[in-house]
């Protein structure tokens, strides 16, 4: 089996990362297998603490995410292996019992805030993207985000979003802003950077079928 591309998209919380998966996937689903890895499926296991201390982790920090695990399961992929993916529970605050089965694919879309941040994750990607939205949108955002689909209080995201998300944000995520390749302002709603993206990708498959 060849090799997938691997595409890396990084980017504050909210900034449209999901936005540009699902619309490369669209794309490319007549082309060949497309398979996204959500970086935030990653999270930790926090099942041997207590709620209290669950709650105060700061999830905005890359010592949150188990990247071992997601580095190995990246070269599994790459290996044609089929791996059992973890998710996590938002509500719970740590790893679900449900894990996905992802079988190896043509087109590795790998999304998350520390994807360019991590050296070794870096290393492993074909494309490296960073998406750029401002910060009064990326927390609008997030806000409808976590209060509808993850049980949050408007309180708790505005703390969370000023004690660590905000500071974590000026000291990992932008900074990693460097090392990409391409730069997306506005996220999904860009269809002219997607679209060139959709053109080197298709060169890129195309080379390695013939």
């Amino acid at each position: 089996m060849t090799k997938p591309i691997i595409i890396g998209i990084a980017g504050g919380s909210a900034s449209g990362k999901t936005s540009i998966s699902r619309r490369l996937k669209e794309q490319f689903d007549n082309e060949g297998s497309v398979l996204i890895i959500r970086q935030d499926d990653y999270y930790k296991d926090q099942s041997d603490k207590p709620m209290e201390e669950r709650v105060r982790t700061n999830y905005d920090h890359p010592f949150a995410f188990d990247n071992d695990l997601l580095i190995q399961h990246i070269h599994d992929l790459t290996e044609g292996k089929t791996i059992e993916k973890p998710t996590y529970d938002y509500v719970n605050h740590t790893r679900s019992d449900i894990t996905e089965t992802c079988h190896p694919c043509d087109v590795l879309i790998l999304e998350g805030l520390f994807v360019l941040e991590d050296e070794q994750i870096r290393d492993l990607l074909d494309i490296k993207i960073f998406v750029d939205t401002d910060a009064d949108v990326r927390f609008i955002r997030r806000l409808v985000r976590d209060v509808k689909e993850r049980g949050r209080s408007v309180d708790s995201v505005v703390s969370q979003y000023m004690d660590t998300v905000r500071p974590m944000h000026e000291q990992f995520i932008e900074p990693s802003k460097r090392y990409a390749d391409i730069i997306i302002p506005e996220g999904g709603h860009n269809m002219v950077a997607i679209d060139l993206l959709t053109t080197k990708i298709t060169s890129i498959i195309t080379s390695e079928k013939y």
